[in-house]
């Protein structure tokens, strides 16, 4: 069940306090515990998260490899995987029992069990057991080799069907699909793809958007059978049902969410008005390219999408809704200059969706501002592992958007050898680059 993969290798670690990112070579890691695997890491990927530690913002003094997103080959496995092993331990994921030396698989950015009540429901990102990627508690994947924990119930297997989603196992073609999806594309699914769809999904699952979605009335739209209450004015208008979603942050997160709110709501046949919004001009630049590289089924013709920066954002919403507000904020930054213009753009009954990584600050809000809006909030982690398969079935249909590199409408800007790390850090952090993925195995 192993490769013998010993002595050192080459890994992006950083040190405190902050703004210290350092390649270095340190011991290839090894099976740990009989759930682990060892993964050699193809592509790893450079993430707005990662840059919370960079910057010293989290109360972190150790030093340890950075990185959470990342695809590779299993090289080792521990005792606790093949058949017979897997079988002696009822109920646990079924990678135990198919895992090979050789599959090619994508992680999630956290470490989760699958087999405990709270991954059950769906909920991967807080397992009791999770650990995230490249933090003091577990060395992450910039680096030629990772350990990964767990790994049965956190790895997706690339090299299986049954990894994928039910749309994707319906194509008559899918083996063929596949093998037109590029690699660095698949590096998306770690992290800000799961993430993006995550987002929207939250979004427009939320009960208070329910009435533009059903054409029914609050309360009658969380049930379909229930009568319609007559207000006087008869079922909802065409116009009531427009929904306005503003979007605060249009990095690779930022970039995801737009695509994926796009995709369902062409899927659901909703009419619509969108916003995306940033403050730095080359992020706006690249979400315009992106929207117009996006084939019309993915963004229909029922809808209008802008992007602009704050002020002009605020005017243009004011003027949709005649001074109402948005029906939802995607809050995509992480910080509160981002939650209070969430909070400022949506409307009385709003729903803010933040999954940005904030900082140990208050939130600016007190209970009486949020109740005088009457404002919903959803906030914190994706459970990525959870979300692969919707976010998987999206890949494949955009390779538009996430399957170049280096164009002005790719996602992923430039794949560089991992000893560019320290430098794409200070760039990434400075707004001068966007994705950027490392090689690890490119000496150039």
């Amino acid at each position: 069940m192993s490769s013998n993969n010993t002595g050192t290798m080459l890994a992006a670690r950083w040190h405190p306090p902050s703004y210290d990112i350092r390649v270095e070579n340190v011991p290839v890691p090894q099976i740990e515990d009989p759930d682990d695997a060892v993964v050699k890491v193809t592509l790893a990927g450079l993430c707005g998260s990662d840059l919370h530690i960079y910057r010293g913002q989290q109360p972190i003094t150790k030093v340890h490899i950075t990185g959470h997103e990342f695809i590779g080959e299993v090289v080792k496995l521990g005792s606790n995987y093949g058949p017979n092993a897997a079988r002696s331990t009822s109920g646990r994921p079924n990678l135990y029992a198919t895992l090979s030396v050789g599959d090619k698989v994508v992680a999630p950015f956290t470490v989760n069990c699958g087999e405990c009540h709270v991954c059950r429901l769906g909920y991967t990102g807080r397992c009791p057991v999770g650990a995230l990627f490249g933090s003091p508690k577990l060395d992450g994947g910039q680096a030629q080799y990772v350990r990964v924990p767990k790994a049965g119930g956190t790895l997706y297997n690339l090299s299986s069907p049954a990894s994928w989603s039910s749309a994707l196992t319906a194509t008559s073609d899918v083996e063929t699909l596949l093998e037109n999806i590029s690699d660095s594309s698949l590096l998306l699914l770690s992290d800000i793809l799961p993430t993006g769809v995550f987002a929207a999904t939250q979004l427009l699952a939320h009960p208070k958007v329910q009435p533009m979605l059903t054409g029914r009335s609050w309360p009658s739209s969380l049930n379909p059978s229930s009568p319609t209450i007559d207000l006087g004015s008869g079922l909802l208008t065409q116009e009531d049902r427009l929904l306005t979603i503003a979007m605060i942050g249009l990095g690779p997160v930022g970039v995801c969410a737009a695509v994926a709110l796009l995709d369902a709501l062409v899927q659901k046949g909703l009419p619509y008005r969108i916003v995306a919004i940033d403050i730095n001009q080359s992020r706006r630049e690249k979400m315009e390219k992106v929207y117009e590289a996006i084939g019309s089924d993915g963004k229909g013709q029922n809808g209008e999408f802008v992007v602009q920066g704050l002020e002009e954002a605020k005017e243009t919403v004011a003027k949709w809704t005649g001074d109402v507000g948005c029906t939802g904020v995607l809050e995509v930054v992480g910080n509160n200059s981002a939650l209070t213009a969430a909070y400022d753009l949506a409307r009385p009954f709003g729903v803010i969706t933040s999954v940005g990584v904030h900082a140990p600050k208050n939130v600016p809000f007190t209970g009486q501002d949020l109740y005088n809006k009457n404002i919903s909030f959803d906030f914190g982690r994706c459970p990525a592992r959870a979300m692969f398969p919707m976010a998987f079935e999206l890949l494949v249909k955009r390779q538009d958007v996430f399957g170049k590199v280096g164009t002005e409408s790719s996602l992923i800007d430039r794949v560089v050898d991992i000893k560019q790390a320290s430098e794409m850090y200070r760039a990434f952090d400075q707004g001068q680059v966007g994705k950027v993925l490392f090689d690890p195995w490119d000496q150039a």
